[in-house]
């Protein structure tokens, strides 16, 4: 069942991949203004999905300084993520079962990648993918990902209540929110809760 804007988040600790760090979701004890944006992603070393997080590694500082807290999803093992996120600065969690992908109705879908409005980003992605695998600073994907690759990205912007605040269930493999959205977005809710 997928979430909208007001549904409920149940209070969960999952744990960051990198050194098993315990993440609240939802966080109340962060402080009132405090938000997480939960990123659903694909597998470990999805092209997409990594290019995408390298946007928010480059503004993570000012994504924190907006009050906002991040955690990424992938449907891999942790043990595959380790070599692909070591210096992302934020929360990895590993969920090989998908049990989060569940919980969240985040979906797989073969038009991940067979809507045209993917093959551009598909294409930038993997030559930059295969750029940084040859100049030895990244790691190829498994070529049978755990989850498979069909998965659909989404994210959510929860509040210390645990009540969604905003939504994006994602039509391609592509299709997130890039930063300045994020961005954006925290200041609209805040400014309707104030």
């Amino acid at each position: 069942m997928k979430l909208s804007v007001g549904s409920a988040v149940p209070a969960r600790t999952l744990t960051a991949v990198g050194d098993g760090t315990p993440v609240a979701v939802p966080d109340p004890g962060a402080g009132p203004d405090r938000l997480i944006h939960l990123q659903f992603r694909r597998f470990a070393g999805c092209p997409v999905c990594h290019l995408h997080l390298r946007s928010v590694v480059r503004r993570h500082a000012e994504i924190e300084a907006a009050g906002i807290r991040e955690v990424v999803v992938f449907h891999s093992t942790a043990e595959e993520l380790r070599e692909h996120v070591a210096d992302f600065p934020f929360a990895v969690v590993a969920d090989p079962g998908k049990r989060l992908y569940a919980d969240y109705g985040v979906e797989s879908s073969y038009r991940s990648l067979l809507s045209p409005r993917a093959w551009g980003p598909v294409l930038r992605a993997l030559a930059h993918s295969t750029v940084e695998v040859a100049r030895g600073r990244a790691k190829a994907p498994s070529f049978f990902p755990d989850g498979g690759r069909y998965g659909l990205p989404a994210d959510f912007l929860i509040g210390p209540d645990g009540r969604v605040l905003a939504a994006r269930y994602g039509e391609h493999v592509d299709d997130q929110w890039p930063v300045d959205k994020l961005l954006a977005l925290a200041r609209e809710v805040r400014g309707v809760r104030a």
